[in-house]
């Protein structure tokens, strides 16, 4: 399987937002993603092509506040092609951009719900950001994304 990485265009939005419900299973997840992260960090965000056919993306943008870190604010892989390696290689393609741009922490989140995806992030070096109290597995920040929207965060030190 021969994985091309390119920089993401704005003008794969449409071919990208047209699916991404559908590779979260039906979840409401376009909302997410507005044209502005493929028009204004094309620079740090990445398409996965195998065959010229769009099989993952990775949306991420070096912090504006904090001159040592980046960020990763939206990955996605084809159903069809999870547990290939698309994911980590996407990553780590962000991870040698931000090196090469003299950061040196990477930070995202994600929801509780996805274990996978925590699962995911634990596999790739990720910490979890503690919290002060918590009485779950798993360190929850509450209503970090709003009223009952709790999430997972994570850092890693490249």
């Amino acid at each position: 399987m021969d994985i091309r990485i390119r920089q993401i265009k704005e003008s794969d939005y449409d071919a990208i937002i047209s699916v991404l419900n559908e590779w979260w299973g039906g979840r409401q997840m376009a909302a997410m993603m507005p044209r502005l992260f493929f028009k204004h960090f094309s620079e740090t965000s990445f398409l996965a092509e195998i065959d010229a056919k769009k099989v993952g993306f990775l949306i991420g943008f070096f912090s504006a506040t904090y001159d040592s870190e980046a960020y990763i604010h939206f990955v996605g892989v084809h159903p069809d092609y999870r547990k290939s390696g698309i994911g980590r290689f996407l990553y780590q393609h962000f991870f040698d951009t931000t090196r090469k741009h003299g950061r040196n922490i990477v930070r995202c989140v994600t929801s509780p719900v996805n274990t996978n995806s925590v699962a995911f992030h634990q596999r790739m070096g990720f910490q979890i950001e503690p919290i002060i109290e918590d009485s779950s597995r798993i360190p929850i920040h509450r209503n970090y994304d709003g009223p009952g929207e709790d999430r997972v965060l994570f850092f890693k030190k490249l």
